[in-house]
């Protein structure tokens, strides 16, 4: 199973622009050094990379959670990622995952315990492993 993004850039990195388009064609957008190095208009790839890892982390987890016989009525997760510059130049250095859950008859420990799980096992995180990450969880009432 393949996926497929494509990505154009015209121009020079300060004053050239580019647009990222998915596959699918859910999303088509611009994207420039302004709106991934200030805070510029459009798109980059960190906050696609976000989105990914969001998405993955809570389709995961309410699998998780429904295997184990927790049916979730909802799992919403956001990713912050942190761009920064290391020894190397800029680089990913952090992800903040927060992720909030209604699940019927479930108590905070396990809640926390199958996301935490999640951190490392739904497959966006796997191939982000090398970028430190941290978790909040919140349960919300059913």
């Amino acid at each position: 199973m393949d996926r497929i993004a494509d990505a154009r850039w015209n121009g020079e990195l300060k004053s050239g622009n580019g647009t990222i388009k998915l596959g699918s064609g859910a999303f088509e957008g611009p994207y420039s050094f302004a709106s991934r190095f200030e805070d510029g208009t459009g798109t980059n790839p960190e906050e696609m990379i976000g989105g990914a890892h969001a998405a993955c982390f809570s389709m995961a987890l309410a699998n998780s959670l429904a295997q184990a016989g927790h049916k979730p009525t909802s799992v919403a997760t956001r990713a912050t990622v942190h761009l920064g510059k290391n020894e190397t130049g800029f680089a990913i250095v952090g992800i903040d995952l927060a992720t909030r859950g209604t699940v019927p008859g479930i108590d905070l420990a396990t809640f926390t315990k199958f996301a935490e799980e999640t951190k490392t096992g739904c497959i966006i995180s796997k191939a982000l492993k090398a970028v430190p990450m941290t978790l909040k969880v919140e349960l919300l009432k059913a």
